[in-house]
């Protein structure tokens, strides 16, 4: 072999090993968005269970409230099939929506000290707390793949490999503006 084919086959070598380290990478982003999704969508199941616990906790004391109850459970289920059907972009709506409900409920259960000092009802406020509070967490951790996913697909020269192997970008799992804004106790307790 010459030295000429010897750099020829060592620069193929190299080539292919970096190709190869490329796509490997892109295949670890791809499914770094996938395993962060799995964690969001089994809290978002753990919540779903739990909320029709609390909305028949809170029925037996705020007769009076049944607007913000079906509006937590209209909310619940704009998430159930967003979720399913893994619209992240109208997840997003719905979350902000049940967020809202949710914030609303708890402000109108401040009304109802019954309700407040009910053991149930506290632990069920404080699980759904939680799992509110880990769902923001897992949010961030999955908005981070997604964008280190999106960013890598379409730098060069990796772009040229997503494009060949179909590597796709994700969307951002973002709330609305108005979920975003603390609920407003006087408005509540409006007639």
């Amino acid at each position: 072999m010459t030295v000429s084919g010897f750099i020829f086959w060592g620069l193929t070598a190299v080539s292919l090993f970096y190709l190869i380290s490329i796509y490997n990478g892109l295949v670890s982003l791809k499914h770094s968005v996938s395993k962060a999704w799995a964690n969001i969508d089994v809290l978002l199941k753990q919540r779903h269970d739990e909320l029709p616990k609390l909305v028949e906790t809170c029925k037996q004391y705020m007769t009076f409230e049944q607007e913000t109850l079906e509006r937590v459970m209209k909310a619940r289920s704009s998430v159930a099939s967003a979720r399913q059907q893994g619209d992240i972009p109208a997840l997003g709506q719905a979350e902000g929506a049940l967020r809202m409900g949710l914030g609303s409920l708890f402000a109108v259960a401040e009304a109802y000290p019954e309700l407040k000092a009910n053991e149930t009802f506290q632990h069920l406020q404080s699980r759904i707390t939680g799992l509110e509070n880990d769902i923001a967490d897992r949010r961030e951790f999955y908005n981070e793949s997604v964008n280190n996913n999106n960013v890598r697909i379409e730098q060069f020269p990796d772009v040229l490999i997503a494009r060949i192997f179909n590597f796709s970008d994700h969307s951002l799992l973002e709330f609305s503006n108005d979920e975003k804004t603390d609920v407003s106790v006087n408005q509540l307790f409006k007639s």
